[in-house]
């Protein structure tokens, strides 16, 4: 759980410190497919301060199933006790960065236990970042089940 954090700590460090439009969007593209990355292990340990830092204020959730969250909803369904998921992993992902915002787009895959009954997943997602207070944080996320 430290070396993940510290991992997150790394990936949320400032851009070059020379002017935002000498930053590398490779550089930046690799940081947020990177991050996406610890959210899923974030998400897969309920680490609450990671996903803190990971996730804008103001987060819109739309969940698979059609349901929306805010910030704090979305959080509060990650620490539910009857939810463990085993494994959360991105399949695929594609990032495209334009300035002080971002969109990634993939596919994951979800298996765990919720309300005691095995659960098994796999959905393409949107995520929308942005770059504000030295740092990138998702700002928008959606998902949509893809058939077995």
């Amino acid at each position: 759980m430290k070396a993940l954090f510290t991992v997150f700590l790394l990936l949320l460090s400032p851009r070059l410190s020379s002017p935002q439009s000498l930053a590398r969007p490779d550089d930046d593209q690799s940081k947020i497919l990177a991050l996406e990355n610890v959210w899923n292990q974030a998400e897969a340990h309920k680490d609450v301060k990671a996903l803190e830092m990971l996730l804008h204020p103001n987060l819109v959730y739309i969940d698979y199933d059609g349901s929306r969250m805010t910030k704090d909803e979305f959080i509060a369904s990650v620490k539910a006790p009857a939810l463990h998921p085993e494994q959360i992993v991105n399949e695929s992902m594609t990032a495209y960065v334009y300035g002080d915002s971002a969109m990634v787009t993939g596919v994951y895959k979800e298996k765990g236990v919720r309300n005691g009954k095995a659960y098994q997943r796999r959905g393409r997602f949107t995520d929308a970042w942005v770059f504000q207070s030295g740092r990138w944080m998702c700002v928008a996320s959606q998902s949509t089940l893809l058939g077995k």
